[in-house]
């Protein structure tokens, strides 16, 4: 073979060697597929103690079922019904287990992250079809601008008070 061939092969060949050598430096050797393929993907098996250990962010409605029971049956029988409880109301992480009295969002801006008019929405001031739920669009510079959403509506059934 010609020079011109086998010095770019050299080089290729030396890069996927320092490569194969970076990774077995850096890539613990307990990754990858295990026991129930590809179930979980790629993981370290060393760390799954780790996970464990980790306090979990997000509840479903089910978290608040037992405590929030008038709530609940409100909004699962609304127009919110697909919507969680914590979209609204925050991480159930932080949730106290005895609260007295918890601070709950009544600004209009929590309303307005899925009902106001926004450019890349492509209806305005109607309705939006986003798979199965229905939106109803506001624009929030003419829709009572002065007043918080909670004084004329129910979030938890989606009507008027």
């Amino acid at each position: 073979m010609k020079s011109h061939i086998l010095r770019p092969l050299w080089v290729v060949l030396a890069l996927i060697g320092i490569t194969l050598i970076a990774r077995a430096i850096i890539v613990p050797p307990d990754f990858g597929i295990h026991e129930k393929g590809y179930t979980y993907g790629w993981y370290r098996k060393g760390n799954e103690e780790d996970w464990k250990a980790v306090k979990i962010k997000y509840q479903t409605r089910e978290y608040c079922k037992d405590c929030h029971a008038v709530q609940y049956k409100r909004v699962v029988s609304s127009r919110h019904a697909k919507v969680q409880c914590e979209n609204c109301h925050s991480p159930a992480i932080d949730h106290p287990e005895k609260p007295e009295k918890l601070n709950i969002d009544r600004s209009r801006e929590l309303c307005l992250r899925c009902h106001a008019y926004m450019p890349y929405r492509p209806v305005k001031y109607a309705e939006l079809r986003t798979g199965t739920i229905t939106l109803k669009m506001q624009d929030p510079d003419t829709h009572n601008p002065d007043m918080e959403c909670m004084s004329c509506h129910s979030a938890h059934d989606a009507s008027f008070k």
